[in-house]
């Protein structure tokens, strides 16, 4: 089967607990060390295999390949996607059947992340998130004070909208995060804009 690393943690010794996400499920398998064995690194796409063992705690990884795409050997954009896998992570982490929604925007987004500035591409996948979970707020209320936006607003944590009086945070147009908000584009941001949003989902999805 074949799934996207989102965790990699130390267990004893060389060993590791890899969390994967599948188009099915979220695994979390254990990986034993062995000098032979393919390096598992958090946001690559693997074909694996499990291995069921009554006997052990946890099942077993096995049989890595890596499904490797050519921009992972640009360091700046494959820094966006780790980080942005690992904030995907942490939202995920506790939810076993999260459904095919998040495999299939890794799919696309992996596809083409060489396209364009990564962090445009993390901050368009995150709406993408927001949307599908019920949770892209259009910029018409303070999330603060719930009083009416004005031309200028700033957007925190989960882009919330606020008044930039009420919270400390960049601010933007209100129109432009409008066009943000309905067409989940950054066309029309800067790449400063862009930079402050990506700062923005770096706090948490």
């Amino acid at each position: 089967m074949q799934g996207y690393i989102l965790n990699v943690k130390k267990a004893k010794n060389e060993d590791t607990i890899v969390s994967i996400l599948t188009p099915e499920k979220l695994k979390t398998l254990y990986r034993f060390y062995g000098a032979r064995h393919p390096i598992v690194t958090t946001g690559y796409k693997i074909d694996f295999e499990v291995e069921q063992d009554s006997l052990q705690f946890m099942p077993r990884l096995r049989n890595v390949i890596h499904l490797g795409f050519q921009w992972l050997k640009e360091s700046e954009r494959l820094q966006v996607w780790q980080h942005f896998i690992a904030l995907l992570y942490e939202h995920l982490r506790d939810v076993e059947l999260p459904g095919p929604f998040y495999f299939g925007l890794l799919e696309h987004y992996a596809a083409i992340w060489h396209l364009q500035n990564p962090k445009r591409s993390a901050v368009e996948a995150y709406l993408s998130i927001l949307e599908h979970e019920g949770r892209l707020h259009d910029p018409d209320l303070c999330f603060a004070c719930g009083r009416p936006l004005n031309d200028e607003i700033s957007l925190i944590r989960s882009f919330l909208p606020a008044h930039p009086n009420c919270v400390i945070a960049r601010s933007y147009p209100r129109t432009t995060i409008q066009t943000l908000m309905a067409t989940q584009k950054t066309i029309l941001l800067d790449d400063k804009e862009v930079e402050g949003l990506w700062l923005t989902l770096l706090e948490g999805m």
